[in-house]
C-alpha cells in the first residue's frame, strides 16, 4: 500500500511538470509498466484529479481542471486565499516571486470554475497603490505556463513612444524586478535574436501551438540579468563599490544593476533609471559605500552628481533633526 501511494505521488508531480505526456514517455519516467500505469491513472481518477487520457499519434495523459477541488486538505475558501496570497506574493516580496509564480501555475491548474471566478472578481476589486504598473496575474500564469510548456506566443508589443506591433516569440523564461517589474525572455523569431519584454508593455496575448526548444546559449542567466538591469532608461551610472565581486553578489539583487569584478577588493555597479533622482535613491536604498565613476555615455553625469549631493544634504537634515531633539 505505501509503495503504491508513493507512486501515485510522483505521477501527480509528474503530471504538474507539463502540461501533456506522452504515454511511453511517462511510463518510461516512473519505471513502470503501461498496464500499471493506466491502473494509476484510474486511481487518481477516483481521489478527484481530472487526469484526461488522448488516444493515437500524439496522444498521452495531462492533468485538467477537475469538478471538485482534488484533496489538497484545503476548504474553497482557503483554496481562494492561497491564490489570492499567491498573486500578491508574485510582485510584493522579494526573493519569492518565482516560487509564488510556480505554485500559482499548479494551483490555477486545478482550480474548479467556480473558485477560479471568486479569485478574478477579488482580484478586479483589489486596489494596489503605487507607482509601478500592475500585471494581471492571469496574463503572467499563462506566460509561465507557455515557458514550461514551449508553446509559441503572440502579442502585440508597445515599446517606449512606439506604436504596437506584433510580435511571435518561443518563450523561455519570466524574470522579475522588483517593484512589480516583470520580463519575458524570448526568441523573437521575426527578428531571429533573444529579446527581453516588459510584461506591462504587452496585450492581445495567444499561445500555441507548441514547439521544439531551441539549446540555450550558456550565457543565458547573465544576459537576463543584464536585459532586466538595463531595459530602456534615460540614465546609466557607474559606481565603485568596496568589496569582492563574489561577496557583493550574493548581497546585490539582479534588478538592482550589473555588477562586475574590478580587482580583488572592488567592484563596479551599472544602476539604471528613469530619472538622477532614481539613481540615487537605489544606490543609497542599499547602504553600500560607493564612488561615483560617471555615466555610461557621458551625459547627465553633473545631474547625478547633484542628485546625490541633495540626497546627502536631506539625509543629514533628517539626523540632525533627531539629535536636536534629545
Amino acid at each position: 500500500m505505501l509503495e503504491t501511494s508513493a507512486r501515485l505521488l510522483r505521477l501527480l508531480t509528474t503530471l504538474q511538470g507539463r502540461r501533456h505526456w506522452a504515454g511511453a514517455e511517462l511510463a518510461e519516467r516512473l519505471e513502470v509498466t503501461p498496464r500499471t500505469l493506466r491502473r494509476d491513472v484510474d486511481r487518481l481518477r477516483s481521489l478527484g484529479y481530472a487526469v484526461q487520457a488522448f488516444s493515437g499519434p500524439g496522444g498521452g495523459y495531462q492533468l485538467g481542471t477537475g469538478s471538485e477541488l482534488p484533496p489538497l486538505l484545503l476548504s474553497d475558501d482557503e483554496a481562494v486565499a492561497v491564490s489570492v496570497a499567491l498573486r500578491s506574493a508574485t510582485d510584493t516580496f522579494t526573493g519569492v516571486s518565482d516560487a509564488a509564480m510556480s505554485a500559482l501555475v499548479k494551483l490555477s491548474q486545478l482550480l474548479p470554475k467556480r473558485l477560479k471566478r471568486r479569485v478574478t472578481a477579488l482580484q478586479a476589486m483589489t486596489v494596489s497603490v503605487g507607482g509601478a504598473p500592475v500585471v494581471p496575474a492571469d496574463l503572467l500564469v499563462t506566460l509561465a505556463s507557455a515557458c514550461r510548456d514551449h508553446e509559441l506566443a503572440r502579442f502585440e508589443y508597445t515599446a517606449r513612444g512606439g506604436a504596437p506591433q506584433v510580435r511571435r516569440v518561443e518563450p523561455i523564461r519570466l524574470a522579475h524586478a522588483g517593484a512589480r517589474r516583470w520580463y519575458l525572455v524570448a526568441w523573437d523569431l521575426d527578428r531571429e535574436a533573444l529579446r527581453t519584454f516588459r510584461v506591462d508593455k504587452l496585450s492581445a496575448l495567444s499561445v500555441g501551438p507548441r514547439f521544439t526548444p531551441r539549446p540555450l546559449p550558456e550565457d543565458l542567466e547573465r544576459h537576463i540579468a543584464e536585459s532586466v538591469a538595463g531595459g530602456v532608461h534615460t540614465y546609466r551610472a557607474r559606481f565603485r563599490l568596496s568589496g569582492s565581486f563574489e561577496a557583493l553578489a550574493s548581497r546585490i539583487p539582479s534588478w538592482l544593476g550589473a555588477l562586475e569584478r574590478e580587482s580583488e577588493d572592488t567592484s563596479i555597479l551599472t544602476v539604471n533609471a528613469e530619472t538622477a533622482n532614481g539613481i540615487a535613491s537605489l544606490i543609497v536604498l542599499w547602504g553600500f559605500g560607493f564612488e561615483l565613476l560617471g555615466t555610461v555615455d557621458g551625459a547627465g553625469t553633473e545631474e547625478v552628481a547633484q542628485a546625490l549631493e541633495a540626497a546627502a544634504t536631506r539625509l543629514q537634515a533628517g539626523a540632525r533633526t533627531l539629535a536636536s531633539a534629545r
